[in-house]
Formats: C-alpha cells, sequence, structure tokens
C-alpha cells in the first residue's frame, strides 16, 4: 500500500501525514527473474516439449512392428491414435482450469510422470491383453494433455511482447521437430535392437532428466506477471462458463480454431500413417517384400523422420518471417497467409498421393512440400483408417488392393485442408474487427487485461504464423 498525497506538508515538503490529503492507491509491485533464468527455464520448456511430441508420433514409427505383435489390422490400429486424441482433447480443458488456479508446475511435474509411466508400463505388456497398450495409450494422451495446455502460458508470463513472441516461435518449432524425432528414434531403436519394446524404454530416461531440469530451472510465475501494471481495483476472476461464452462470441477466434483443427486432422493422419503408406507402395513397387514377421524394415519412418523435421523446422521459420513482413502493409496478413498455405497445400498432398502407384520420387517430392506447407503443427489425430477398412471390406484381399484402400482413405485430407484454408479467409473478414473490440476497455472476461497476450496464449497468433 501506498499514498500519494495532493497537497504539500509542513514545511513545503509532501508527505503521508500533515495536512494534505493523501489518497491510497494500491499498487502491484511487478514480478521480476533474471534474464538468465528465464532462457534457462524457456530451454527446459522446450525440450520437454521435444519430448513430448517424440511420444506423439513414436508408435507410428514402429507402427507395423506393434501391429504385427498385438495382431491390429489396420481399422483397430487408427483406434490407437484415436483413444490419444479423445483422452487428450477431453482433459485438456480439466487442465486449462487448474492451471489458471492452482502451481501450474506442479501440473506440469504430473504431467510428465503420467505420460511417461504410462509408456515405460506399455512396454512390458503381453500380446494378449492389447486392450491395455491401447488404455496406455490414453494416459499417455492425459500426460501430454496438461504440458500442451499450461506449457506456453508460463512462457508467456516470463517473457513480455516481442520476446514473447520470438520464444513462442521457437517453442513451437519443437512441434515438427519432436515428431520427426519420435519417427526417427523408433526406427532407430527397431534397427539397433530388433524389438519395438525398447523404444518406450529409452524415452523415460530422458524424461526422467527432463523431470529434473524443470523442478530445478523453471518457475511458477504469478498469472499476468511478465506484464508491468497497477491494480487501483481488483477484479474478479471470471468463470470457466464466461471465458467460454466470451470466445464463442469472438467470430476470428472460432473460424482460426476450426482452421487449425482442419490443420490438425490432415498433419495427425499424415503422422501417423504416411510411414506405412510410403512402405506399402515400395512394396507395390516390388522394391521389397512384405513385412509379416518382427522385425519389419523401417526405412520409411526414417526418411519420413528425417522429411518432417526439416521441412517443419523450414515451415514454421518461412511463416513467421512472412507474417511479419506483410503484416506491416496489411492487418489481415496472418490468417491470409495461413489460408494461402493451405490451399496450395492440397493440391501437392493430393498429387502426392495419387503419382505414388506411378512413381515414388515425385510422390516424395509432393509429399515434402505439403508438410513444408503445413508445418506439422498440433497434430490432432482422427481416425481416418476406418474410412480404410470400409474401402477394403468390398474388395479382393490381395495387398495391392489394401494399399490403393490406404491411399484413398488418404484422399479426403485434401478436402479438409480447402476447407482449414476457407476457415482462414474468414477469419481475416472478422479479425480487425475483433481485434478492435476486445482492446476496448470494459471488454472481454473480468481477467483480460491483455488482449493480445490471451490471443498469444490462446494459440490463435501461433497458429497464423505456422502455416
Amino acid at each position: 500500500m501506498s499514498a500519494e498525497c495532493r497537497e504539500p506538508g509542513p514545511g513545503g515538503h509532501s508527505g503521508a501525514s500533515g495536512s494534505g490529503a493523501c489518497l491510497p492507491r494500491s499498487t502491484s509491485a511487478p514480478w521480476r527473474l533474471p534474464r538468465w533464468r528465464a532462457r534457462a527455464a524457456a530451454a527446459v520448456l522446450c525440450y520437454v516439449n521435444l519430448l513430448n511430441y517424440m511420444n506423439w508420433f513414436i508408435v507410428a514409427g514402429m507402427l507395423l512392428d506393434i501391429q504385427n505383435f498385438f495382431q491390429i489390422q489396420d481399422s483397430n490400429a487408427g483406434l490407437l491414435q484415436t483413444v490419444f486424441i479423445c483422452c487428450l482433447l477431453l482433459s485438456a480443458p480439466v487442465f486449462g482450469y487448474l492451471g489458471d488456479r492452482h502451481s501450474r508446475k506442479a501440473t506440469l511435474s504430473i504431467g510428465i510422470l503420467l505420460w511417461s509411466g504410462a509408456g515405460l508400463a506399455s512396454s512390458f505388456i503381453s500380446p494378449q491383453y492389447s486392450w491395455l497398450f491401447f488404455l496406455s495409450r490414453g494416459v499417455v494422451g492425459i500426460g501430454s494433455a496438461s504440458y500442451s495446455t499450461i506449457a506456453p502460458t508460463v512462457l508467456g508470463d516470463l517473457f513480455v511482447r516481442d520476446q514473447r513472441t520470438r520464444v513462442l516461435a521457437i517453442f513451437y518449432i519443437f512441434i515438427p521437430v519432436g515428431s520427426g524425432l519420435g519417427y526417427v528414434l523408433g526406427s532407430a531403436v527397431l534397427q539397433l535392437t530388433g524389438n519395438w519394446r525398447w523404444g518406450f524404454r529409452v524415452m523415460p530416461c530422458l524424461e526422467a532428466v527432463a523431470l529434473i531440469l524443470l523442478i530445478a530451472l523453471v518457475p511458477d510465475p504469478p498469472r499476468g506477471a511478465a506484464e508491468k501494471q497497477e491494480e487501483a481495483v481488483e477484479t474478479p476472476r471470471s468463470s470457466w462458463c464466461e471465458d467460454v461464452r466470451y470466445l464463442g462470441r469472438n467470430w476470428s477466434f472460432v473460424w482460426s480454431t476450426l482452421g487449425v483443427t482442419a490443420i490438425a486432422f490432415v498433419t495427425g493422419a499424415l503422422g501417423f500413417w504416411a510411414p506405412k503408406f510410403l512402405f506399402e507402395a515400395r512394396v507395390v513397387h516390388g522394391l521389397q517384400p512384405p513385412c509379416l514377421q518382427d522385425p519389419c524394415n523401417s526405412q520409411d519412418s526414417l526418411i519420413f523422420g528425417i522429411l518432417t523435421v526439416v521441412t517443419g523446422i523450414i515451415g514454421v521459420v518461412l511463416g513467421a518471417e512472412a507474417s511479419r513482413r506483410y503484416k506491416k502493409v496489411n492487418p489481415r496478413a496472418e490468417p491470409l497467409i495461413c489460408a494461402c498455405s493451405l490451399l496450395t497445400a492440397a493440391p501437392c498432398l493430393y498429387l502426392a498421393l495419387v503419382l505414388a502407384p506411378v512413381t515414388l520420387l515425385a510422390s516424395y517430392v509432393f509429399l515434402a512440400l505439403g508438410e513444408l506447407l503445413l508445418s506439422c503443427n498440433w497434430a490432432v489425430v482422427a481416425d481416418i483408417l476406418l474410412i480404410s477398412g470400409i474401402l477394403r471390406a468390398g474388395r479382393p484381399d490381395s495387398y495391392l488392393q489394401s494399399f490403393l484402400s490406404l491411399q484413398q482413405s488418404f484422399l479426403c485430407c485434401t478436402f479438409v485442408i480447402a476447407l482449414g484454408g476457407g476457415c482462414f479467409l474468414l477469419t481475416a473478414l472478422r479479425l480487425e474487427g475483433d481485434q478492435a473490440l476486445a482492446r476496448q476497455p470494459g471488454t472481454g472476461t473480468p481477467d483480460s487485461k491483455d488482449a493480445e497476450s490471451r490471443a498469444l496464449l490462446s494459440g490463435t497468433r501461433v497458429a497464423a504464423e505456422d502455416p
């Protein structure tokens, strides 16, 4: 509590005592952290994000061997990611609510323990208990939800404005890098050991290091700590329902969320099934025999992992730089860049799929271009292979027909990604008006003190910078 005096006291000096009228004013001292500590915390959070997305896609790098071990058909194998994503989606709002009201550091630590323990336990499951393997993937999804929801908000409270934008961009670069390294680690461990189980036993060692670093180096800053603001009146905290109603009336947020969902649908489907699709394409071309027993040739997982890392990094950097430059002349730059990249990615993915039976080289080239445009951002997987199972049911039982069913089930991704581009065009139409409304005093939820910060942490801006 401090006092502000409007009239000088005795002796001509202003003071809290004397004849001057003093008006008490409540101030909130800015929360400070040494620069090296903030950078160290950001590095740790980026490292954990890397491991998080490696866990998302390590199964895809060893999918053929896991299917052979548990005797899982394609349509049921798709449930592995369906269970993972459903658990993630259902638990993410819960962790978001808890993260706003309780210790974020404790919640992050619990999330790491959940996904690490579930991953390690899944490596000891017997073939007759395949349902336990599905259940373990659901627990991994719950642990991942806690981290994906809360970690960006911690970064948002450690850095301000331009620094925050740069740090969040670096944080999200580790999504494609982690996704690609998940394939690489799975295939590399499989080649070295001949057993897919060791992939799930190596990850907990890396995650134990991450947990120690998180506890030692990452602080738990107060909400809004990075913004130096004075609070004359303490505003009430909004409820979860009020937050949802406010966001539901923000149409640029709604349309951009639908656009990101389209990106997630396609990148998730490609991320989980593309290595197997490429493997079956090589079998159709007669370049290798079908895999009927462990271990399977994981060359395609390795190649696809490297492609994902390289194109993901380039795509994120190009998207962010294009947004930064174009935004100087057009305030709608971010959704327009997203829309253009998605509408261009659709024909690239279509050509990659239809050319696969004809020429593998062209298929790889267009697949790389499609990944570059998508940037492998925020994979939220849908069970594409349920479509594949329906297509295959009415066809002769041959390896060629299996490949063609998988190919045609993928074609729906080109239409979904085009719809995503349309959603971002609609975002562009509403963005300026919604931003102006959010900046007006007295709008939004009671605790929304910085509209730009909340937009960043909700993912809208990061998604727009990441084509």
